[in-house]
């Protein structure tokens, strides 16, 4: 089966993405040495694009990596990028943006001063499907037991880089007991994030959240729910520390992420919490769907 069709362009050449673009001394390839951002359209419109750039200055700036290209330049090329890939496909449905920089290539060796000049790759897809059952039954979750979430000390996950291993592998274990995401916990046995999204829970009405001190990414729709959606769905919103010994207690459990929004959890290993109808987080679902509209009708200038 041939693969998807996806659109890329590395420093403002539109190409094919299976067509090689960087160099094999680039040091994303070689060292991870790199930070990235995805977006994803709403009625055709880029969400929450002020929000993702401005992680992506602040990934950088950790890295001490500077950015050559202002916000404005990039948004021009991912638009010159989704136009030729609607003109390749034919599809018109919401897409699916990723925008990769390295620090470069040059010669061989950590030392970040061996860079040349950084590089970007743009990525436009259609928005990944979800299975059918993430929605009926909701996903399936395992708690991670072998390695545990890399440290703020060490290569702090607030960071949106190019290093992820900790995340690849605490994923592949829970895809080999059949689970669709991971949960995992950090070096003090809390719980912290899945994957790639921002996990919580909900108990007695209210939405409840592992903190950002526990060791997890920022997530963009984790924020904007936290500071608007469930304010305005009238759903209280609460950062603690949680522990897997406490699954039990709590009646509902929902991931957070670009790509996938609100979504319901239907089970972490023997664990199962309520999905559907009359359900939090399909409230939830329903105010954060309302609000990318209301994103998208005032905000015609970011139409992709």
């Amino acid at each position: 089966m041939a693969a998807p069709f996806i659109q890329a362009n590395t420093n403002g050449r539109l190409h094919p993405a299976n067509e090689p673009s960087i160099s094999p001394l680039n040091r994303g390839f070689l060292y991870g040495d790199a930070i990235y951002e995805v977006w994803r359209t709403y009625h055709g419109v880029l969400f929450a694009w002020e929000e993702h750039w401005a992680r992506l200055e602040r990934s950088a700036g950790a890295l001490h990596l500077e950015l050559p290209w202002t916000s404005d330049v990039i948004a021009g090329e991912i638009r010159r990028t989704a136009a030729a890939f609607r003109a390749a496909t034919g599809n018109q449905g919401d897409l699916y943006v990723r925008l990769q920089v390295t620090r470069g290539a040059g010669n061989i060796g950590l030392d970040t001063a061996l860079a040349d000049e950084p590089v970007y790759v743009l990525l436009v897809q259609p928005v990944p499907r979800l299975p059918e059952h993430a929605f009926t039954t909701g996903l399936q979750l395992s708690v991670a037991t072998a390695l545990r979430r890399n440290p703020a000390q060490s290569l702090n996950p607030a960071w949106k880089t190019g290093n992820y291993l900790n995340n690849i592998l605490c994923l592949r274990e829970a895809r080999a007991r059949g689970a669709d995401e991971v949960v995992i916990t950090n070096l003090a046995g809390e719980i912290t994030e899945a994957a790639v999204s921002n996990i919580a829970f909900v108990t007695s009405g209210r939405i409840v959240s592992p903190p950002l001190t526990a060791g997890i990414l920022e997530g963009i729709t984790r924020h904007l729910v936290a500071t608007a959606v469930a304010r305005e769905a009238g759903i209280p919103w609460e950062e603690r520390g949680i522990r897997p010994d406490e699954l039990g207690s709590f009646d509902e459990c929902m991931l957070f992420a670009t790509t996938k929004d609100v979504q319901p959890v239907g089970r972490i290993d023997e664990q199962a919490y309520r999905v559907g109808p009359d359900t939090i987080t399909l409230r939830l679902k329903q105010a954060f769907a309302a609000y990318a509209r209301r994103y998208a009708d005032s905000r015609p200038e970011l139409a992709v």
